[in-house]
């Protein structure tokens, strides 16, 4: 790309918003960005501050637009000006939080990562269990033809994602599943490693073997074991589990019984990871990961993997990546709703802590009401499985827009937090809009929708690594306009919640003027991405909006998450640090009160005391007092008024509202995309995340902090600031389904 049509943002630019706007943090909002967000600058030996983290993003995706690098535009120096024009725009409305990307953006917009692997800039995505081509990837196992369809494939793809801090929702329904080809052979599974590498003795305490003693005994030869050196690298990774996978079926070209992985070059848990940040974990979840992994395969052997077979090597991935510090897993397991071993599994308490944690089950409904019926009947007892109706996701887009044969008919599932129903390959590429806090900083809210589309459009541009990826992304160009805080927006411009009431007959009653301007933004959005696709020569979105049900992100905001109600109006939310994070010294001297964390071993547990919008008004309505039917009503309005993706809630229910959960989730057949449910907890076990508490509590709280973190940390660490720790259970999502970044 020629370097005059690189766009960035003057300094004076920013220095006269930085100092005209003020940014709306939330309670958390600075202590959550400082943790989650800010990278660290080598060069100061320091961590980002906002401005500069809004600048990064920024200047990352205006340069997405591909017109900057097409020859054949004529007048550079207009485009570049019109689209200087739009970034100075999108800074001002990020910086002041009346919008952000999604965390991802927020991570890695603008870094070297970022234009490396496009796939970075994208929260989740989707993938189908069943045997595919690896094809023109940039991971293509050395033993396999690439056009090849092979079993390994979309666990690699996962895997791979994981790695990159996206999650994943995958599918293990019947007309998947059925597809793996039997399981030809059992493998012997060994790995080795050098005395010499750093994580040499946690490897061996996890199943590895002395390379130097195995080969002693065990020479390389032509009939010897396949033998795969692992790379010190995430493709290395995924290699080794893609061998391990692949091994057992008749397309593997190693007939002898046995397989080798060395992990001899993999670096040492606590050493830097340059590319997407933070500390490596050493070998060790590897070693756990490949030989649990062979296990699993080994068992199926002469038979077909099931359905819970799959989740579980899912979940088995989803494990190794949580052992890698800065990442946490997110999946989402899809199954059908009639496969009881697959409804069944989580109910096995040993192998649910060892690994089955890792996903949120969901199951693929038709809206039928009895499959509402008995799916209630499960979630009254654990909270799973969630719903997903993939007939009404494939042939809506909202619902008051009416069915289509064509809306989305190769769609096959959702990412983790189910906002996004997404084809085979494909991911969720989000923007969120905090209405109210626009609003209040005096933006027009169609401007505001429309530069959020437009940055969304440009994220389609990255350059993705996996084939089957490029391909349905360039057809789809799908994108997710979010809102949060809507119920603080719904207060303050309506004057009520947007369910007036309902009908004799459980029919709910919504807000006219709240269905005209809804119905008017999603027009906004629609329009803008018409638009701009006309300039960009690419085919419109296939959808457009959607609600994430938020959490990180809507914490800088200190906004109320997605379209969830603020969980009490006065409450104590305990976050989590590694012990060693400097921020903590800050929080202490400012009066916070902070104490070992009583689950995991090396954590710090803090209470901040927050107070929700509108606490105090008659009108407040928290998720400890709306009934689930009220809240399933909210649902279908956006669904049918806003979304034409789908909208994410975790529902919260009452334990007197148990008996009536399939009358009230049945209501609702055929009306939500996709849905959970899970009862109101409030403070029913030590140290919640969420504690409720009084007025006067929370005052009393209040009055003991002294002091602004932010400034106390800046006093403390003037030049100094690590970027390897992070918070140990923030995520973005209510059910803590999706990552952190």
């Amino acid at each position: 790309m020629d370097e005059g049509s690189v766009i960035t943002l003057d300094q004076a630019f920013v220095d006269q918003v930085n100092q005209s706007v003020e940014p709306h943090w939330g309670p958390l909002g600075w202590v959550t960005y400082k943790r989650t967000y800010a990278r660290f600058i080598d060069a100061e030996n320091r961590s980002e501050e906002w401005s500069e983290t809004v600048q990064r993003v920024v200047e990352g995706n205006i340069n997405l637009d591909p017109r900057l690098h097409d020859d054949s535009v004529t007048d550079k120096d207009a485009l570049v000006r019109t689209l200087t024009n739009e970034a100075q725009s999108l800074y001002k409305l990020i910086y002041g939080l009346a919008a952000t990307p999604s965390g991802r953006n927020l991570w890695v917009s603008g870094t070297q990562y970022q234009r490396e692997h496009g796939d970075s800039l994208n929260n989740c995505w989707f993938s189908s269990i069943k045997p595919q081509r690896y094809g023109d990837s940039a991971i293509v196992p050395s033993y396999v033809n690439a056009q090849q369809e092979t079993v390994s494939m979309p666990f690699a793809f996962m895997f791979d994602q994981l790695m990159k801090g996206g999650g994943v929702g995958f599918s293990v329904t019947r007309n998947n599943i059925e597809h793996i080809p039997k399981v030809a052979c059992t493998r012997n599974l060994t790995i080795v490693v050098s005395s010499k590498n750093g994580s040499a003795e946690e490897a061996c305490k996890s199943g590895a073997v002395d390379r130097d003693e195995w080969l002693a005994h065990h020479p390389v030869t032509e009939d010897a074991p396949f033998y795969y050196e692992v790379p010190d690298t995430r493709e290395g990774w995924v290699e080794a589990l893609a061998t391990v996978i692949d091994a057992h079926f008749d397309y593997f070209p190693k007939a002898h019984d046995s397989i080798v992985i060395d992990i001899s070059r993999i670096r040492a848990r606590g050493e830097r990871i340059h590319g997407f940040g933070g500390t490596a974990s050493g070998a060790a979840p590897l070693v756990e990961m490949l030989l649990d992994v062979n296990s699993i395969v080994n068992a199926a052997v002469h038979g077909h993997l099931s359905s819970v077979d799959a989740t579980d090597i899912g979940n088995l991935i989803g494990k190794a990546v949580v052992a890698g510090n800065v990442r946490r897993s997110a999946e989402l397991a899809l199954g059908n709703w009639d496969d009881e071993a697959f409804v069944t599994m989580k109910q096995d308490q040993q192998k649910l802590y060892h690994h089955r944690w890792a996903s949120n089950n969901s199951v693929a409904v038709s809206g039928d009401r009895q499959e509402y019926e008995r799916i209630a009947d499960s979630i009254r007892v654990n909270g799973e499985p969630g719903v997903v109706d993939l007939d009404l996701s494939r042939h809506y887009g909202r619902l008051v827009d009416g069915r289509s044969d064509s809306s989305d008919i190769l769609a096959e599932g959702t990412n983790p937090c189910g906002e996004i129903t997404l084809e085979n390959g494909e991911p969720c590429n989000l923007f969120e809009v905090f209405p109210d806090i626009a609003q209040q900083q005096g933006w027009d809210l169609g401007t505001v929708f429309s530069l959020a589309a437009r940055f969304a459009k440009r994220v389609t541009f990255g350059h993705y690594d996996w084939e089957v990826s490029r391909k349905v992304i360039e057809r789809n160009r799908r994108i997710g306009i979010s809102m949060s805080g809507i119920q603080d927006w719904f207060l303050n411009r309506f004057g009520h919640r947007v369910v007036t009431g309902f009908t004799q007959q459980r029919e709910p009653i919504f807000d006219k003027r709240a269905i005209a301007e809804v119905d008017a933004l999603y027009r906004d959005v629609v329009q803008a991405d018409n638009a701009y696709s006309a300039q960009l020569h690419c085919p419109t979105s296939l959808k457009h909006t959607t609600v994430k049900p938020s959490g990180t992100v809507a914490k800088l905001a200190g906004a109320s998450e997605g379209m969830h109600f603020h969980y009490a109006p006065y409450l104590i939310q305990r976050i989590r640090f590694q012990e060693d994070d400097p921020l903590l010294p800050a929080l202490q001297a400012c009066g916070y009160t902070i104490e070992p964390d009583v689950y995991t071993e090396h954590t710090m547990c803090v209470e901040f005391p927050v107070e929700a919008e509108n606490a105090d008004s008659q009108r407040f309505a928290s998720a400890g007092t709306v009934s689930a039917q009220e809240q399933l009503a909210t649902q279908t309005f956006l669904q049918t008024y806003w979304a034409d993706n789908a909208v994410s809630c975790t529902i919260t229910f009452q334990e007197s509202e148990k008996p009536s959960l399939p009358s009230i989730l049945s209501d609702y057949a055929g009306l939500i995309k996709s849905t959970s449910m899970l009862p109101y907890s409030g403070a029913g076990f030590k140290q919640a995340p969420k504690e409720p508490i009084s007025k006067t509590t929370y005052e009393h709280i209040v009055g003991q902090i002294s002091d602004d973190p932010h400034q106390v940390f800046l006093r403390l660490n003037p030049q100094h600031d690590r970027d390897d720790l992070v918070l140990v259970d923030q995520s973005d999502c209510v059910s803590g389904a999706c990552p952190v970044r």
